[in-house]
């Protein structure tokens, strides 16, 4: 130990970041603090803020016609109150860091529940004003917890992650199947109030609120590495760059440096092309059947009978994607899906609507649950997981926001739905190649998995 070379120190330190990556999980979780009962509840608690970031804008879709009609708006303005959120996604996911950094990543998450739920609320005032900043309020709470999320997962349950991510796809599409699905039928149950039928999902936000509670309370920088991950870098060692090295040592921003990596921009994109296509349909698809000749309640259930289909999806598609070989199968698989349920819907809506919903489910299902974990596993550890996710989600839903709003416009300047769904299914060949590209096995930073830790030892054990 006396014959250590001066630098030990600093040696030390990598050293001792490169362990925390490759560590038996038991182990981690012992130093962590973290009970299984309090692990139990933060999971619970994770997986039900994922169902709430999808159902502020999938409620909107089954009553956009009751809107329309009522407020006087055009196709292309009445897209706006999906479009306005999923914009919202991408501008606000560069709030996130900074946020992180004054309350901590728990806290920010369990706020962000009650900012939802506000503005849900905010709905129910009887104005176009009120309609439209609480839909932008909902975007702003779903764009820090899409990319908070994941982050979490990569800190909190780094042991589990390819479950816990394949859980938290799935809650996103059962919150939006719920939400499509249930908004019309309660209707009725407030005098075809399409307001209250969209403000009652509140409820959900605010009970994940409340479960999140014990985890707001935590103490800041308790997980040091979830905090770290989103910028506190001015002097992390565990920041590694192209050369194996500690970014802080070149003096380089690591988000600064995402923004030059290939592997990240790979990632970015097709979490955007996904992304638009999924908040299209989501937006058009029941006005598709409708205009078809189906009745609305139907159209709203065809919407969120294609998350069943999605659910099964989500949660299988990560393990496959994983030890299937080309990694681009997944990739192409899923837009195939897609695209052969957007040909459907194009040729013969209402005759095979179940089959085109399935199909559309499947595809998506795969997609998004794809573009979430390549967030991940394209990540070394939780610091850059939460750079990766604020660039893939915040550059990629500012492409997705053209989605409902250039169909819209499409759909006004035609007159039918034959153009957008043709737009539809020519992104996904782009989608493909850009996801092929995402899905190689490299981390950010430009090396191989598993090679960037051997890169990282080397030193310490040459002065042994």
């Amino acid at each position: 130990m006396k014959r250590r070379d001066p630098n030990f120190d600093v040696e030390f330190a990598l050293e001792a970041d490169c362990s925390a990556l490759v560590e038996p999980p038991r182990r981690r979780r012992a130093t962590g603090g973290h009970s299984r009962r309090s692990l139990l509840l933060l999971g619970a608690g994770l997986i039900l803020i994922g169902l709430n970031l999808r159902i502020g804008v999938a409620s909107v879709g089954p009553v956009l016609g009751d809107i329309l009609d009522d407020l006087q708006l055009s196709a292309t303005t009445a897209s706006l109150l999906t479009t306005i959120p999923v914009f919202a996604f991408g501008a606000f996911a560069f709030l996130t860091p900074g946020l992180t950094r004054r309350f901590g990543m728990h806290r920010v998450l369990g706020i962000i529940m009650i900012v939802l739920a506000a503005g849900i609320a905010l709905r129910l005032q009887p104005s176009l004003v009120a309609l439209l900043g609480g839909t932008i309020l909902v975007g702003a709470a779903i764009a820090i917890g899409n990319v908070l999320l994941p982050t979490a997962i990569k800190s909190d349950f780094s042991h589990r992650a390819g479950l816990m991510m394949g859980l938290y796809s799935t809650a996103l599409f059962l919150g939006a199947a719920l939400a499509s699905g249930l908004t019309v039928p309660m209707l009725p149950l407030f005098d075809g109030s399409w307001r209250w039928a969209m403000g009652i999902w509140a409820v959900p936000a605010v009970l994940a609120a409340i479960l999140f509670l014990p985890q707001m309370r935590r103490a800041r920088g308790r997980d040091g590495s979830a905090t770290s991950s989103l910028g506190r870098d001015g002097s992390a060692t565990s920041s590694l760059g192209r050369d194996g090295s500690a970014t802080s040592a070149s003096g380089e921003p690591p988000f600064r440096a995402m923004l030059r990596d290939p592997i990240a921009w790979s990632v970015t994109g097709f979490m955007g092309l996904q992304s638009l296509s999924y908040y299209a349909a989501l937006t058009w698809v029941p006005a598709i059947f409708q205009d078809a000749g189906m009745p609305a309640d139907r159209a709203g259930w065809m919407l969120s009978f294609s998350a069943f289909p999605a659910i099964i999806t989500c949660l299988v598609t990560p393990t496959i994607a994983k030890r299937l070989k080309p990694r681009w199968l997944p990739v192409f698989a899923a837009a195939v899906l897609i695209g052969a349920a957007f040909l459907g819907l194009l040729l013969a809506p209402q005759a095979g609507a179940y089959a085109w919903m399935t199909l559309l489910g499947l595809g998506q299902g795969a997609a998004i649950s794809l573009s979430l974990s390549y967030i991940v596993w394209r990540s070394p550890d939780a610091h850059h997981t939460g750079h990766v996710s604020t660039m893939a989600q915040g550059f990629g839903y500012l492409v997705a926001g053209l989605g409902p709003l250039g169909l819209g416009w499409l759909h006004t300047v035609t007159g039918s739905w034959a153009a957008p769904l043709i737009v539809l299914i020519v992104l996904l060949l782009l989608q493909t190649v850009i996801g092929g590209l995402a899905s190689r096995d490299r981390h950010v930073g430009g090396r191989y998995q598993g090679r960037t830790v051997i890169v990282m030892q080397e030193p310490a054990n040459t002065h042994g």
